[in-house]
């Protein structure tokens, strides 16, 4: 037990001191009052279609995830979006995104789906997104202005377009073989038998059936480039709420520096990180890293809080949910609703003594006792009989 949980605390460090790292390069030249004056002008109108945008990013990515199952077990939309928004969530508050893992199991929770098969198309998806990243930007190299980068870009590109043309060739020739080979040594685990090996083999080959089949593999392709275009729109638009003139290119190399640069391991959120890739990508349009910063902070803050709040429903669940943004005031609701009939109860109180009061001043006279007299009923005969001994509670005489 200890091996993994000393794993897990590596991670975290690295992913810390990872963090930490890119946030002193992305704040070190910084400027702070040219900062506060970029949040302070900057226009939160556009944030509005920009989260919109966003909302369509995340649609059009459910709908590509659950592309790249085979039509006998592909989930329904909402599942895959459901377990899409729910990885999110822990990918924002955990570190070494570790909601990649565990969007794969709330999967198999909310549509019964292969662990497996679901965790093979997860990969899938993660070499669709950095390819249709690399392509996006040799596309649009002519429209970019200088990016130094470029050349370390494309020798990862040339190293993954080869390991996925090659894992592509060996799918298609021996299908689930190589698979059930690498994975002969997990049979000395205990509770692995050959049997489970074999079905974990043939869903793996079912999950990565995107990369294999050539019409499925266009077609998810083609979302996934729809989807980085969609979300250099949410980008874009978030930019034009800094006045920074600059145009679509600047939001679409926003997303290919901060999503290359996230695949390096970070602490959750990829905070300092996405920062520093922001301001990275902005200084090929001549942006100063002040104001960049800026914007580079309220992006972060649009991709962070709409979904921490929707992945944080989706996990409590609805009744949870209320209790839990509602249960103050419902218990502070209650309260008043308890002691309202005592305070009725004190002002009905209050007004009788008044109108009794009156009722007195009104009878008039200098002696109470006649005064008191006045205000008793009458007899059926016309006289007033006075109050006896035990009814002044009352303060209506009765007969004996």
């Amino acid at each position: 037990m200890g091996s993994p949980r000393t794993l897990r605390a590596l991670l975290a460090v690295v992913g810390l001191v990872v963090s930490l790292v890119f946030a002193y390069f992305a704040i070190r030249s910084v400027d702070f009052d040219v900062f506060w004056d970029g949040l302070r002008e900057s226009n939160p109108a556009w944030l509005v279609p920009a989260l919109a945008v966003l909302a369509l990013t995340v649609l059009v990515r459910a709908l590509r995830w659950r592309l790249l199952f085979p039509p006998a077990t592909r989930p329904p939309v909402g599942a895959t979006t459901r377990a899409l928004l729910v990885g999110y969530f822990f990918n924002n508050v955990l570190p070494a995104r570790a909601g990649e893992a565990i969007r794969v199991l709330s999967l198999h929770q909310a549509a019964g789906t292969s662990r497996a098969e679901a965790l093979a198309t997860a990969v899938s998806e993660r070499i669709y997104d950095v390819l249709a990243l690399l392509v996006l930007l040799f596309a649009a190299t002519p429209f970019l202005p200088d990016v130094s980068w470029l050349r370390s870009a494309a020798v990862l590109a040339v190293v993954l377009v080869s390991l996925t043309l090659a894992a592509i060739l060996v799918l298609a020739r021996w299908e689930a073989r190589p698979v059930r080979f690498l994975l002969r040594p997990l049979v000395a685990l205990p509770r692995v038998d050959g049997e489970r090996l074999d079905f974990a083999a043939a869903s793996l080959v079912r999950g990565l059936s995107g990369l294999h089949r050539p019409g499925l593999a266009l077609r998810a392709f083609a979302v996934t480039v729809a989807s980085w275009l969609l979300l250099a729109t949410s980008f874009w638009l978030t930019l034009l709420a800094f006045d920074l003139d600059v145009g679509f290119g600047a939001g679409l190399l926003v997303v290919i520096a901060i999503n290359l640069a996230l695949i390096i391991p970070s602490s959750a959120a990829g905070l300092g990180v996405f920062e520093a890739a922001t301001l990275v990508a902005l200084r090929a349009y001549g942006v100063d890293d002040s104001r960049a910063l800026a914007y580079a902070v309220v992006l972060h803050a649009v991709n962070f809080f709409p979904y921490v709040v929707a992945g944080l429903f989706l996990v409590l669940g609805p009744a949870r949910w209320r209790a839990l943004t509602l249960g103050g005031r419902e218990e502070e609701r209650d309260e008043q609703t308890d002691e309202r009939p005592d305070e009725e109860r004190r002002l009905e109180d209050a007004a009788h003594e008044d109108e009794h009061e009156d009722r007195e001043r009104e009878a008039g006279g200098t002696d109470p006792e006649e005064a008191r007299l006045r205000l008793l009923p009458e007899e059926p005969g016309g006289e007033r009989e006075p109050h006896e001994q035990g009814d002044e509670e009352e303060g209506i005489a009765t007969r004996p």
